[in-house]
């Protein structure tokens, strides 16, 4: 998980006024939960005959879900052995990017069991009346909906797929550049569903509040504030610990040197739109062109500490509001999942809730008909998970370019003390930098049809 107010550098290419249109999507889909719930709570009889909407857009979401893996697996793949050849900063990056991953993961799954989220709600997929009626043309409409591909076997034929391309080198570019087509038709059909989600947050939710009442409401401010508090601690705790030690820079500092950006994101739901600012902000603090050409576009990737943490949370939401708990086992499993599917969650509205999907069918396909509550309050977690991205791209950024000697300390301390202040007329009059890095970045480690594409303006607007 998208993406307005603030100025911004336009990327060059992107269509003027294409990120308002997905503005109202957030904004609509938000409208929908309220009215949901306001429903529930006044009608819960008519709110509970409601799920079927939910669960509908459910189905759309299980539709993509194989697609989605495989093309991102795949190109995901070939995105990793470019960026390890660049060397000791991409070999470096993407090593740090897996453990922390794997550590936001992992805390999303403690915070997750301790808190225990949506326990009690016990949530139940749509069944049709047996008497046909209005059952049987409902049930004959989500028929419409073709099923979901097992999970796994996609996964296992999408990593083999991936290997084999590489091992074929040049040759293969071709079917790169192929797939990656592919890949976009994949994600613009994602974008048309969720141009649903509105419809499919206010079934689910009333249905949802109707059937529980209060409780259901509760049940989902629990999730987002554990959320936001766990996202919070992650920021400070964790990431501002690792940048003190490894530099000696407060993170506090590097948060109000990027308060613009921090602004933008919050006003659109996603980082993607500072990553143009990120680039610049972190060449003008000290770090050398060649490690944030390298760093930031592959952490935008593949470093998604809020998405993993949201990711993990979720799911046992799901599980606890379903009455389906999971084992440690499962949960570790889901866990190693997450590791490897996260990387497709970045590039398009909805990839997060494709690989959430991904998920839970692969480890307890039974839950994917709690995933409707979901929909609806993504949306409020979504600046977190924004931000969370944004932070830990930037420490990254930091981190790498001092374990490599590519950094300058004393200019980081001149320009977080406010003594070399960044000079936004040139950032937005001066295209000659961003350009510079685009071109550079683009022979280093960008993701097929994803960073690349991000920097040049060519790619879809994305969603954390």
């Amino acid at each position: 998980m998208t993406e307005h107010h603030t100025a911004a550098p336009a990327r060059p290419g992107t269509p003027a006024g294409r990120k308002d249109r997905t503005h109202w999507l957030y904004i609509a889909v938000i409208a929908a939960v309220i009215l949901g719930i306001a429903v529930g709570l006044v009608a819960p009889d008519f709110a509970k005959s409601l799920k079927p909407l939910g669960d509908g857009f459910v189905n759309l979401i299980k539709m993509m879900i194989a697609p989605v893996i495989f093309c991102t697996i795949v190109l995901g793949i070939g995105s990793i052995a470019k960026a390890a050849t660049v060397g000791k900063v991409g070999g470096l990056a993407l090593a740090y990017f897996l453990a922390m991953s794997t550590f936001a993961l992992a805390i999303g799954l403690v915070v997750g069991n301790f808190v225990r989220p949506g326990t009690g709600l016990q949530l139940t997929p749509y069944k049709p009346s047996s008497g046909g009626g209005d059952g049987g043309t409902v049930q004959f409409l989500l028929d419409i909906i073709p099923g979901s591909v097992p999970v796994l076997p996609v996964l296992f034929v999408a990593l083999l797929v991936g290997f084999a391309l590489q091992q074929m080198g040049p040759t293969a570019q071709p079917l790169i550049k192929g797939l990656t087509l592919v890949q976009g038709v994949v994600f613009r059909v994602l974008t048309m569903i969720m141009w649903v989600a509105p419809i499919g947050a206010f079934g689910a939710i009333a249905a949802v509040v109707g059937s529980t009442g209060w409780a259901a409401v509760g049940a989902m401010f629990l999730l987002m504030g554990a959320f936001y508090l766990t996202c919070a601690v992650f920021i400070l705790g964790v990431l501002g610990t690792l940048l003190k030690v490894v530099t000696g820079v407060s993170i506090l500092k590097v948060m109000k040197y990027l308060g613009r950006e921090y602004l933008l994101i919050f006003s659109t739901s996603s980082s993607e739109t500072a990553l143009p600012r990120l680039i610049a902000k972190m060449e003008h603090a000290g770090v050398s062109k060649p490690v944030v050409g390298v760093t930031v576009p592959t952490g935008y990737s593949f470093n998604l500490d809020g998405t993993a943490i949201y990711l993990t949370m979720a799911s046992l939401f799901v599980s606890n509001a379903m009455g389906l708990q999971m084992n440690l086992g499962q949960q570790i499993g889901l866990l190693v999942f997450m590791i490897i599917a996260s990387k497709g969650a970045a590039g398009v509205t909805g990839a997060g809730l494709a690989t959430l999907a991904a998920g839970l069918q692969a480890h307890r396909p039974e839950l994917l008909g709690g995933m409707g509550v979901i929909v609806g309050i993504d949306k409020f977690m979504s600046e977190a998970r924004a931000l969370t991205n944004f932070t830990g791209n930037a420490v990254a950024t930091l981190l790498i370019g001092k374990w490599v000697g590519e950094i300058d300390l004393a200019r980081v301390d001149r320009v977080l003390s406010g003594q070399d202040r960044f000079d936004e007329s040139t950032m937005l009059t001066h295209g000659e930098r961003l350009d510079d890095v685009a071109t550079s970045v683009t022979a280093q480690p960008a993701v097929e049809g994803s960073t690349t594409d991000r920097l040049t303006g060519a790619g879809n607007s994305a969603t954390r």
